[in-house]
């Protein structure tokens, strides 16, 4: 019978000692960065799998990191699971699994998953203002990070776009080309009201930073739902006759503005300046053609993992949870003149 790899064939490929294997998957030792992606492209490789039972039982890990996040029907599936992605691509590397859990009693949850030792740590996506899982983490006594900035950040690592500095950005952008009237198109009602504070950071970034230089900007909820996106979005540009520009952060209807504006014989951007928020990925899956702002999906959930798998490698460690808004990147494709 064949035998699968052992930890000596890993240790082998990789170019290290058996012991070095077993500090990689323990964490009980320190280990230089390089050589643990060494040893986990190793383990990769080989397709060696180590007997988890046993290894939770001799180190106190599971090497199991959670995920918890909820599809909200106001939120556009597609763009969610690029942080998905990305949380769990990383977590590969790492050399953990991920355990999704999407119950809408996210603290109920939470307690299950960290009483029960099921998880080392947690990543929370789709954070609220004042998320009701956070005090549960905290008494969890678990290493955590957020995709999302929440009000309370305390003994949280948490990452996030700056949606201000991308508003900004985006109206002062417009405005040096010379638009004196704007139209924005936001998420859903529903995401303002159960606390997603990215949508009003965003928002009310824009609509003062517009006041600010003397630009016209008037706001207006968006849709989720496909079937209603092409009618409220010729609802606002009707009663906007003189707007020349229009931002979108909404994914939805990003995904669906192509099709609507030449359904209505807008050419962009020669009747309309159009410019959104989203990834490079979610531009090229959609085949959008807009100028826009990075969402940072890949780089966020990667930097989440990072952290939290750096605090279970370091227990006790002296760093500080730290709070990182990334700076917004404008890419320009050519839809604003």
């Amino acid at each position: 019978m064949r035998m699968g790899p052992t930890i000596a064939d890993v240790a082998r490929v990789a170019g290290v000692s058996r012991s070095t294997v077993s500090y990689a998957l323990s964490g009980k030792r320190s280990i230089s960065g390089e050589t643990r992606q060494r040893i986990f492209d190793a383990i990769r490789d080989l397709g060696f799998t180590a007997n988890a039972g046993a290894r939770a039982l001799a180190t106190r890990r599971t090497m199991v990191l959670g995920l918890l996040m909820q599809f909200e029907p106001d939120e556009f599936a597609p763009a969610m699971l690029q942080y998905v992605m990305a949380v769990t691509e990383t977590a590969r590397r790492k050399g953990y699994d991920i355990l999704l859990v999407t119950d809408h009693d996210g603290p109920a949850a939470l307690r299950r998953i960290t009483d029960s030792g099921m998880v080392d740590g947690v990543v929370l996506l789709d954070v609220l203002h004042d998320d009701p899982r956070l005090p549960v983490l905290r008494e969890a006594h678990r290493p955590a990070a957020t995709v999302g900035l929440p009000a309370d950040t305390e003994g949280l690592d948490v990452y996030d776009l700056d949606f201000g500095a991308a508003a900004r950005q985006i109206v002062d952008h417009l405005r040096d080309l010379g638009h004196p009237e704007i139209v924005l198109i936001t998420p859903p009602r529903p995401v303002f009201s159960r606390g997603g504070a990215y949508s009003w950071r965003f928002r009310d970034a824009a609509v003062e930073q517009a006041a600010r230089r003397g630009v016209r900007l008037t706001a207006h909820y968006g849709e989720a739902d496909p079937s209603r996106i092409p009618a409220t979005v010729g609802a606002v540009l009707d009663a906007h006759p003189q707007a020349t520009a229009l931002i979108v952060h909404n994914d939805a209807t990003a995904a669906m503005l192509p099709a609507v504006l030449g359904a209505r014989g807008v050419a962009v951007p020669g009747d309309l300046s159009v410019i959104s928020l989203y990834s490079a990925d979610f531009a090229r899956t959609f085949s959008l053609p807009y100028t826009f702002v990075e969402s940072a999906p890949g780089l966020l959930g990667r930097s989440a993992v990072e952290a939290l798998v750096h605090r279970l490698d370091h227990p006790g460690g002296p760093d500080r949870p730290v709070t990182r808004l990334v700076a917004p990147h404008l890419i320009d494709r050519g839809s604003t003149r």
